[in-house]
């Protein structure tokens, strides 16, 4: 029996079970964990981001594992030199070795480095007016570092809350490991959470803001862009983008680097190498140590709902503000522009799009607006990194 009771209280069971609270119990955090995995993998939602966001969240929640334990230090007596140090007497877990990535703020620019090679700007240089559109969606940010700010958070708080409204998951990281690394698990958790839910969160406010009669609107086709234009774009606007900002420089250099190796045409193997392992193996480390920052002791608070809620307001301002300013062009075109292209003016590349076009077929089969879409979307990339960049020269 004593035997039994060891081998009982050795196992995870009883801390699982034994908790002070119902609420700091990571009972509720692996349930969580199993709704976003059911809808990652059934409801297919964007399962590259929940998959490995709900496992990790799942891990770290199963008491006794220690992967994200700190390492310990202590100061030991060193034969060998005569005298004490301070060393490392226990090695800390393996989530916690590759969170640092996240931490330090490495992972986010490899993953716009990533975004920057796979992303096609040629609808937003064929349409240069989409930069009004993805800057328009950038007024959740703001709108919600003020109602942060008035609920009680310092300013680099504030803003690391703020930038969630972007939905782009890199730059929410990369502010919030620059500026509160204290909320970086609460910010990521929510940013690419809401990233995922995009298809779900988009849509009723599209359709609030628009008309049927405007839904249904098609569009010209966007001119052909030339291989000359698409190279010395990335060029252009890093210059100009790291001269305003510099403390935008590591986003929007990887970025606009990924995007002219991709378009340059010269170096297909760097250009295959960063859309396919570097950034699937960055994705995967980024995720699951996301997930591995929620534990129940971090996550379930009343501060992290604070944030889970504003990031949900940032986001739903952001379509909102995207749609409105898509009207007011509507409007001044005549009827030529629909205003739903607005909505993508989030970052969430190309999520946002493909709701666009979503929505768009659904009024009216025959309409193609995800090129359109993409010109917004690819904007919002950069008003975002733009964003975090001015709220870094801010507050860092």
């Amino acid at each position: 029996m004593d035997i039994l009771q060891e081998f009982w209280t050795s196992t995870g069971f009883p801390s699982l079970i034994n908790t002070d609270s119902i609420f700091q119990s990571p009972i509720i955090m692996i349930i969580i964990a199993f709704a976003l995995l059911y809808l990652a993998i059934k409801k297919e939602f964007e399962p590259l981001l929940l998959v490995p966001i709900a496992f990790g969240m799942l891990l770290v929640n199963l008491p006794l594992g220690g992967l994200m334990a700190e390492p310990v230090k202590e100061w030991v007596f060193n034969e060998e030199l005569g005298e004490m140090v301070y060393t490392t007497t226990q090695n800390g877990g393996l989530l916690y070795y590759l969170y640092q990535g996240t931490k330090l703020g490495i992972y986010p620019p490899i993953i716009f480095l990533g975004v920057g090679a796979m992303t096609d700007f040629g609808p937003l240089i064929a349409n240069p007016k989409s930069v009004l559109l993805g800057a328009a969606a950038q007024f959740g940010i703001f709108f919600t570092f003020i109602g942060a700010i008035l609920m009680g958070f310092t300013g680099p708080e504030a803003a690391s809350i703020g930038i969630i409204g972007g939905a782009d998951g890199p730059t929410a990281l990369f502010l919030t490991s620059q500026l509160a690394s204290d909320l970086l698990g609460p910010v990521a958790v929510a940013a690419y959470s809401y990233m995922a839910l995009v298809p779900i969160i988009q849509p009723p406010i599209m359709k609030l803001l628009t008309t049927e009669k405007q839904r249904k609107v098609k569009m010209k086709q966007l001119r052909p862009v030339s291989k000359r234009e698409k190279i010395i774009f990335p060029i252009v606007v890093a210059v100009f983008c790291i001269l305003l900002l510099p403390s935008a420089a590591p986003l929007i250099g990887l970025l606009m680097f990924g995007n002219l190796v991709k378009e340059c045409g010269v170096v297909e193997r760097l250009s295959n190498t960063i859309q396919n392992a570097l950034t699937n193996a960055v994705t995967i480390f980024l995720g699951i140590t996301v997930g591995a920052t929620a534990s129940a002791e971090s996550f379930l608070s009343p501060e992290t709902l604070k944030i889970i809620v504003l990031g949900l307001v940032a986001f739903a301002i952001g379509t909102a503000t995207g749609v409105i300013f898509g009207n007011i062009m509507y409007k001044a075109s005549g009827g030529k522009i629909n205003p739903l292209i607005g909505a993508a003016g989030v970052s969430a590349v190309p999520m946002a799009a493909r709701v666009v076009q979503k929505v768009g077929q659904q009024e009216n089969p025959s309409n193609f607006l995800l090129m359109h879409a993409m010109g917004p979307n690819v904007a919002g990339v950069i008003g975002s990194a733009v964003a975090a960049g001015i709220l870094l020269q801010f507050f860092q």
